[in-house]
């Protein structure tokens, strides 16, 4: 089975667990927390990772760390552990946040501009975005000099690119067929 599959799996279990409780939200903040603090803090990986230290003890050192976290989700992630699934745990997290993104009827887009924008401009495009999709936006800004000017905009599988940098090559590829 693919990782992404596995990965989605863990996730719409969380996300029953979390729906019955009420905590979707909170899940999805504590799930991002922890695939964060297994990738940024060495000695967490370590731990987590090391064949050498047994699944139950892993388990317990979870337990332990997160002692005021609701009970269902210490358990969920213990599962994942004694399952020798915790090299996953970012994927869960992306897999959930497309789960709540769902229910919460949002969408994610990467913007791209060539300088970085001011509040007023983001919130533009953020609003402009929302309306055209019908949909809450939650912008990603990046900032790419080499697109000269403009934007580009990826919403899932969709680029929308009006940056001055195709406008430019797409005039150059006119004149060169003329």
């Amino acid at each position: 089975m693919r990782t992404e599959t596995i990965a989605r799996n863990y996730a719409e279990a969380v996300f029953q667990l979390g729906e019955r409780s009420g905590n979707v939200e909170r899940y999805a903040e504590l799930l991002d927390a922890v695939a964060a603090a297994v990738e940024q803090t060495p000695r967490v990986q370590a731990v987590l990772m090391s064949p050498r230290v047994p699944k139950a003890e892993k388990a317990r050192l979870l337990g332990a760390a997160l002692r005021d976290v609701p009970r269902e989700f210490v358990l969920f992630l213990q599962a994942v552990v004694k399952r020798g699934r915790q090299q996953l745990l970012r994927e869960i997290a992306t897999e959930y946040m497309k789960l709540l993104d769902l229910k919460l009827d949002r969408v994610r887009a990467g913007i791209t501009l060539a300088r970085d924008p001011d509040e007023k401009l983001r919130r533009s495009i953020q609003d402009s975005l929302s309306r055209q999709l019908g949909k809450q936006v939650i912008p990603a800004f990046n900032v790419d000099p080499e697109i000269l000017g403009g934007t580009i905009v990826r919403v899932g599988e969709r680029v929308l690119d009006g940056s001055v940098r195709r406008r430019m090559t797409k005039l150059r590829r006119q004149l060169m067929a003329h």
